[in-house]
């Protein structure tokens, strides 16, 4: 990768996003935050704060709210930070006016259900669509970063994957602060497969707090859902190290235990006994993880990995079982060796 990066786009502005553009403008970088919604990037502009969804971080003036996407056309970086589902729309706009030689950054944690891709494989069949001549470097951040603490500066440390160890190493210097702490990777498919997986093991783990199962369930729920994330991980390609990093087990003891989880609040809530409607009617943002544990059910389906905790999770979210009945059927499964 030989482009300077000078000028960046951060494609959502939710609480990521935002999260994210706030801390490269912080930096002292030219940053650009779109969002498809006018009022929102009118009440940006004004309240040099995004009220909404991370209030109370202040955002730089070298940081400029835009609904115009014709400005990724002058930058060098563009990070992907909208909901999974709206990732392929969104990307579709915005493609035929990339700049060549432009780092595309995903920091969108899930999969696809119409098609069971991964953010940067959406993004790669998306540039085949329209014949691309030119090389685009398309990577993957992640890692246990809950927004607002990386808005406030607190100690915060991600993997950035890329199959050009270049690009990757780009990508590190750009978004690398004293308090971001960045590493590099090439494995772009674990680090999504985990980024994704994470918030359904999450559902569950807040669905045994809801019930009130105790610390011991939920250790059992992280490791036990690890082994699953490895397994489906391994079986689409991934590097089995990768989920013993920040990006794999790093992340899913955050979304597990942190009171910020969106994916644990929705598990606690079905485990108090609301029903899916109403414990998402509760919720101000997106849990990514209501919709991947349809997408990573069905691969895992169609990879024939054997994922139980998963597959509890989908009955409770899809078909109505009791949360209780689904906790039961885990501990009466077959007895096994546990490696």
């Amino acid at each position: 990768m030989n482009t300077a990066i000078e000028r960046t786009t951060v494609i959502g502005a939710g609480s990521w996003g935002t999260a994210l553009a706030k801390l490269l403008a912080d930096k002292g970088e030219v940053v650009q935050l779109w969002s498809r919604s006018p009022a929102h990037v009118d009440a940006l502009r004004r309240d040099r704060e995004n009220r909404r969804y991370l209030p109370g971080a202040a955002l730089p003036a070298n940081l400029q709210p835009t609904d115009d996407l014709r400005f990724v056309a002058d930058c060098q970086c563009v990070v992907m930070a909208v909901p999974s589902h709206g990732f392929r729309e969104v990307f579709a706009r915005l493609a035929p006016l990339l700049q060549d030689g432009a780092l595309l950054v995903s920091a969108v944690k899930g999969i696809e259900i119409e098609s069971g891709q991964t953010m940067c494989q959406i993004m790669n069949a998306e540039l085949a669509n329209i014949q691309r001549q030119h090389r685009l470097f398309i990577s993957v951040l992640s890692g246990p970063s809950f927004a607002d603490e990386v808005a406030a500066g607190q100690p915060t440390a991600v993997t950035i994957g890329c199959a050009d160890l270049e690009a990757a190493q780009a990508a590190q210097q750009l978004f690398s602060t004293p308090s971001f702490r960045v590493y590099t990777s090439t494995d772009i498919i674990g680090l999504e497969i985990s980024a994704a997986m994470k918030n359904v093991i999450a559902i569950a783990a807040g669905i045994a707090d809801g019930l009130g199962c105790g610390l011991n369930a939920r250790a059992a729920l992280i490791t036990r859902g690890l082994a699953e994330i490895s397994r489906l991980g391994t079986a689409l390609g991934a590097n089995p190290l990768t989920f013993s990093g920040l990006g794999g087990l790093g992340d899913l003891v955050l979304t597990c235990t942190g009171s910020l989880s969106r994916n644990r609040t929705v598990g606690l809530k079905l485990g108090e006994g609301r029903t899916l409607p109403q414990a998402l009617a509760e919720m101000t943002m997106v849990a990514e993880g209501v919709r991947t544990a349809k997408s990573c059910w069905r691969l895992a389906t169609q990879a024939g990995v054997e994922m139980p905790i998963l597959e509890q999770v989908y009955q409770i979210l899809y078909e109505g079982k009791p949360c209780r009945a689904a906790v039961q059927e885990l501990f009466q499964r077959s007895l096994k060796e546990e490696l």
